[in-house]
């Protein structure tokens, strides 16, 4: 059989000083509970609470989870992590218009696709 040569390898007494130093680095003060890493990325914010675009959302200075529902008008649920309520004037009608939110963009409701058209609403 050939000999048998020792590779290189990361000594076990240095990783608590890089671990260390990673933590000082990308985490500073941000305590973020069962979220993973953060690989020296800074958290999105709702307001001043940092939170995971993973499982939550912010809505209107609210962290919200993803799956969370709202009602636009009666019988119409959407889902404000993902969608817009939208309220349309027709005239003496009202008609509610849930659109999809564009990431990136501020929400517009005469920009927006369209989800759906919910019932209309008189005034």
């Amino acid at each position: 059989m050939g000999k048998y040569l020792p590779q290189k390898v990361l000594s076990f007494d240095k990783v608590p000083l890089i671990t260390i130093c990673l933590y000082a680095l990308c985490f500073r003060s941000l305590t973020l509970p069962d979220t993973g890493p953060w690989l020296c990325q800074p958290a999105p914010r709702c307001g001043d609470q940092p939170y995971n675009p993973l499982e939550q959302c912010c809505h209107n200075d609210t962290i919200l989870p993803l799956n969370a529902t709202q009602l636009c008008v009666p019988n119409c649920i959407f889902y404000p992590c993902f969608q817009h309520c939208c309220l349309e004037s027709l005239g003496s009608q009202n008609q509610a218009v849930v659109t999809f939110k564009v990431p990136g963009m501020k929400p517009d409701c005469r920009s927006s696709p369209i989800s759906r058209i919910c019932a209309q609403v008189s005034l």
